[in-house]
């Protein structure tokens, strides 16, 4: 094995938990042999100049600002970073919320005073110093705009104008501001503690009261910071959070669009199997969960989806496929947590319905019933009805596929009931109710997020690495064609669309993913793994659920080597979230202390440590490729690629907190600047860095090659380990990268694809990963790959 594809993963295990990422071991700081190399491996490009500024953006980097006396991360500690991220090679930091926040905020999605930005995180004086530093490296800010609720802090006066309205009641200026059913409530908000809330929650969450953008006022309040710092050269584009919460979406970026002028704003939309952003959007596109599956399934093979199908059912008994998962998820997040909204729709269909008179109880009831079968039956987040507009085909096709489905969960009498629900929310007929229209759609969005991903998610882990958000887990795998049909898809409609394959709040790192995925590869040696991991001190051994079993085994797995403490909080999140045994809202501490204490056993015997951690080691080289894959193709295809904090390393976090821990940019800067010198990677750390500041550089360098107009262009391999590679154009560049290496083994007795060859119509091309003179124009991609599983390569005139 090769020293950049030796595991890193003999590390003892620590039962403290890091302050920082944990250490890599062996990474002393001692630098190896001088070896002369190539000085290919040089920076592309400097910072770009002040004329650059208007370019179009090439590349993000996520910081998560946090602003706890245990871990503060606010602007100053972000401008110390302007050298680093200049040099690595992104046009745009991307920073979580800035404005101020509830005390104790470790993310900033709970906002207080939309006037100020946060004073933990340094305040107006230090976020100005922050952006002229950036300013100075050629950097420009991306800021993360949260228009859909605020925080009901304690005290409540830090909030000032909910404590306006906690005070006066509807009376109140404010009353205006929020979402609240005041005759639900007597005329008063009914506050967490008090009972059942009587005002729309972001999800499920009480101390989040929503805001209503569709008033200009609110709109004008809330964005009048942020839209005065972009105006000042301060800000450069926005991220809409939760859009889909708002009454009209449309309607707010059409008023956002004109008050930013030309501002780059993406919207965190997410989008399920076939469906589009609508089109009328004004905005640049998503922030890039669309793509981050199919990035992914285009590492998976499909030929392991049956015999890993097959291993998941016989060790857990649970379904073969997810669709009854998360029917049962919607359901109970319809009768438990959402059940507050749930019941004010209710409320509102029984007055709607009311008005047209001779509505029985047992009318009202196949109505009712059929309002949360429709809801519990919708294939996307929500359609997207006006009132008083004709709902828009697209609207249309989601309302006719949830009544579809919701008909078989129904008798036949309620089928005409089904029929109306559908008329209402689609805004037809003479009873016709904007609030119904409305609030349907308000209800349907969360009941998504919280009962597929925040539930049925953690129900069903067939292959862990799928259950992503804006993924679907019956997917299993995205062949060449539809990857290249998405790309092509938004190279034509949304060129400047961010694509992503981590974020704060996907359900584990790309690279734990990565891992995963070699799976499918060997779905054999996995099933061999976990039977024999399960039975290891004899049969019926674990206290575990059978589902959360088979996930605990593929965690320590994907993101091996795991702390104690890491593993548990991870643990203890898996099964709350899953709400079968235990749930935040209903703990059972006994089951809790067993499924730990169970964990902590695991990690505790050496020799089944040792076991997992040989076959970890197994899937290693096969992980490196996957990673070093879906990195670059990431990096290059169209859109504008986010890397989300420290995942220009290996990144194998798993969901929040873990996933928001500090990041040792010390250790990433002394890496940079090593490969900048010419030195080669010592490691797949070494790897991802390199592949990832090199096509951000020249991405950055290149705009005519990456930008809004720039050409994508599908590569066909040739020869007999041609579905062993992808390839595409980018303007005058070239994408090449390794796919299935474990099977690409098997076929050729190495991990390159010997035989195959791509044609790139022209002679003289140089890697600007590896530095390597390629000419052709067919090219052996087996020797194209001789120096990493992945290729970059330019026209040679271009170092000219």
């Amino acid at each position: 094995m090769s020293e950049q594809a030796m595991p890193v993963f003999d590390r003892a295990m620590a039962d403290a938990e890091p302050a920082l990422e944990e250490p890599v071991p062996g990474e002393s700081g001692e630098e190896p042999p001088e070896e002369v190399v190539s000085e290919e491996h040089m920076a592309e490009e400097t910072v770009p100049a002040e004329d650059d500024f208007a370019a179009p953006p090439s590349g993000t980097y996520r910081l998560q600002l946090r602003g706890t006396p245990d871990g503060q991360f606010g602007f100053a500690e972000a401008a110390v970073l302007a050298p680093y991220l200049a040099a690595l090679g992104v046009s745009h930091v991307y920073l979580s919320p800035i404005l101020q926040a509830a005390p104790g905020s470790a993310h900033g999605y709970d906002v207080v005073d939309h006037a100020r930005p946060s004073d933990e995180l340094g305040g107006a004086e230090a976020f100005g110093a922050m952006a002229a530093r950036f300013r100075a490296h050629g950097l420009r800010l991306l800021v993360d705009v949260v228009p859909n609720h605020m925080a009901v802090p304690v005290p409540h006066d830090l909030n000032l104008p909910l404590a306006a309205v906690l005070a006066e009641g509807p009376s109140s200026p404010y009353a205006r501001w929020f979402d609240v059913d005041w005759d639900a409530g007597g005329g008063r908000i009914v506050l967490p503690g008090e009972g059942e809330p009587n005002y729309r929650r972001f999800f499920d969450i009480s101390g989040l009261i929503a805001l209503r953008q569709e008033e200009p006022e609110v709109f004008d309040r809330t964005h009048g910071l942020l839209l005065r710092l972009a105006e000042e050269g301060l800000v450069d584009g926005l991220r809409i959070d939760h859009p889909d919460g708002l009454a009209d979406p449309r309607g707010y970026l059409r008023r956002l669009s004109r008050a930013a002028r030309g501002r780059w704003v993406l919207v965190e939309k997410i989008t399920e199997g076939d469906e589009r952003l609508p089109v009328d959007w004004p905005c640049a596109g998503t922030t890039g969960y669309d793509s981050l599956g199919m990035i992914g399934g285009l590492f998976a093979d499909p030929d392991g989806e049956k015999p890993l199908t097959e291993v998941y059912v016989s060790l857990t008994g649970g379904p073969e496929r997810f669709e009854e998962v998360e029917r049962d998820g919607r359901l109970h997040a319809a009768t438990h947590g959402l059940k507050p909204e749930i019941d004010r729709l209710l409320r509102v269909l029984r007055r709607v319905v009311g008005r047209g008179g001779g509505q029985g109880e047992a009318s009202r009831a196949g109505l009712e019933r059929a309002l949360v079968e429709l809801l519990v039956a919708m294939p996307v987040y929500r359609a997207y009805v006006v009132p008083g507009e004709e709902a828009p085909p697209q609207a249309v096709e989601v309302l006719e596929e949830a009544a579809r489905r919701a008909r078989a969960h129904l008798p036949e009498e309620l089928h005409g009931d089904l029929d109306t629900v559908v008329r209402l929310a689609l805004g037809r007929g003479d009873d016709a109710d904007p609030e119904f229209i409305v609030r349907f759609q308000q209800t349907s969005a969360p009941l998504a997020a919280k009962g597929v991903e925040d539930t049925a998610f953690y129900r069903w882990n067939r292959l862990a690495a799928l259950n992503e958000v804006g993924g679907d887990p019956g997917r299993f795998s995205v062949s060449p064609a539809d990857f290249h049909a998405h790309c092509v898809r938004l190279a034509r409609d949304w060129p400047l669309t961010m694509t992503t394959l981590s974020t704060h709040d996907t359900k584990r790192q790309e690279d734990v993913r990565a891992r995963l995925t070699v799976l499918t590869e060997l779905p054999g040696e996995w099933a061999d793994a976990v039977r024999r991991w399960r039975a290891w001190w004899g049969p019926s051994e674990s206290p575990l659920e059978p589902d959360l079993d088979y996930l605990f085994w593929q965690t320590l797995v994907g993101a091996w080597p795991l702390t104690k403490n890491r593993l548990s909080e991870f643990l203890v999140k898996a099964m709350r979230e899953a709400k079968t045994r235990t749930s935040w809202a209903e703990e059972d501490s006994a089951y809790e202390e067993a499924v730990l204490a169970h964990a902590r056993r695991v990690l505790s015997d050496a020799d089944l440590v040792a076991d997992l951690t040989a076959f970890v080691a197994r899937l290693e080289p096969y992980a490196r490729v996957n990673v070093l894959g879906q990195k670059l193709v990431q990096l290059t295809m169209p859109g504008v690629p986010d890397v989300y904090q420290g995942c220009e390393l290996t990144g194998l976090a798993l969901v929040d907190p873990d996933n928001r821990r500090r990041v040792d940019y010390g250790r990433r800067r002394k890496r940079l600047s090593r490969l900048d010198r010419g030195r080669p990677p010592r490691d797949v750390d070494d790897e991802k860095l390199l592949v990832t500041s090199r096509a951000l550089r020249l991405r950055r360098s290149r705009p005519e090659w990456f930008g809004p107009s720039a050409r994508y262009e599908p590569v066909a391999a040739q020869g007999p380990a041609a579905d062993h590679v992808v390839s595409f154009f980018r303007g005058g560049a070239v994408t090449l990268a390794t796919r299935l290496p474990a099977g690409l083994e098997r076929l050729a007795g190495t991990g390159r694809p010997g035989g195959t060859v791509v044609d790139l119509g022209r002679q003289g091309w140089r890697d600007v990963l590896s530095g390597a003179m390629h000419w052709g124009p067919a090219l052996d991609v087996g020797k194209v790959f001789a120096h990493l599983p992945v290729a970059l390569l330019v026209p040679r005139e271009v170092d000219r």
